[in-house]
């Protein structure tokens, strides 16, 4: 396994890290990800400023907080990293709990639920629609020969590229 400073980093993923940055920001968030620049990923972030005010040698400090939410540090500007918590226990338990109903999937590779009693059942054309196709709607037009057939091909010029590959993208 590499020791690099990529693994070294890996092991605080999801943990709650405070970041410091050159301009005196502090940023507390959950540590998502990072690339080859050192850029941090971070989630739940929180943004804290020090403010420091000087009246008549009275030093007044203030500190301002913002949330942030999902942030991307750029790595040119963390001066360092320090770890504030642990990850989750579990990432099952970060998961919401599912609101009142049932859910059902839908879409591509499930089945739809059947049919309530009382109504027809699903599959088939639409309603008002038969079986048979209606006049006028796809296959072939009358009076044209298909694609590709009864046509010569267009002439090839010197220097031209073949059907297809030319620039204008027809």
């Amino acid at each position: 396994m590499p020791s690099g400073k990529g693994s070294k980093l890996l092991r605080y993923i999801e943990h709650r890290l405070r970041i410091s940055l050159v301009d005196n920001r502090t940023i507390v968030g959950t540590f998502l990800a990072f690339d080859k620049h050192l850029n941090l990923v971070l989630v739940d972030a929180e943004e804290f400023r020090t403010l420091n005010k000087n009246r008549a040698a009275i030093l007044e400090e203030r500190v301002e907080k913002r949330s942030l939410g999902l942030i991307i540090l750029r790595g040119e500007n963390v001066v360092s990293m320090a770890v504030e918590g642990p990850p989750p226990p579990s990432a099952k338990n970060r998961a919401a709990a599912g609101g009142p109903g049932m859910a059902r999937g839908v879409g591509r590779g499930s089945m739809p639920p059947p049919p309530a009693a009382g109504m027809p059942p699903r599959g088939g054309a639409p309603m008002g629609l038969g079986a048979a196709p209606v006049h006028g709607v796809g296959g072939m037009a009358a009076g044209l020969p298909p694609p590709g057939m009864g046509m010569p091909p267009p002439p090839m010029g010197r220097g031209m590229p073949p059907p297809g590959m030319g620039r204008g993208g027809y």
